[in-house]
């Protein structure tokens, strides 16, 4: 009998990259991100009324997911994003 394929122990193991309140440089975060052949997920998610001055009262919050093997390789790209956008995210580190 065959057995069946091992798979890389990461498989579904998706980690936050970063999150921001901001949208242009959400967009600009995607479209780095598309550029560079990086596969990965941007949900924007709302924020709670009572929560609002954590996030300078922003109401949603875009986070971008990606999966665990791919982080370095994100976070270079992401790294060469202009200095203001890059301030306005919020990196998650490993």
């Amino acid at each position: 009998m065959r057995r069946a394929p091992k798979l890389d122990k990461h498989v579904d193991k998706d980690v936050i990259l970063c999150s921001t309140t901001n949208h242009k440089v959400s967009r600009r975060t995607t479209q780095k991100l598309l550029d560079d052949a990086i596969p990965f997920t941007k949900n924007w998610k709302r924020i709670p009324f009572y929560k609002r001055e954590a996030y300078r009262g922003a109401s949603e919050v875009c986070v971008f997911t990606i999966n665990r093997n791919l982080y370095v390789r994100a976070r270079r790209s992401i790294d060469t994003l202009a200095r203001m956008d890059r301030d306005r995210l919020l990196l998650n580190v490993i």
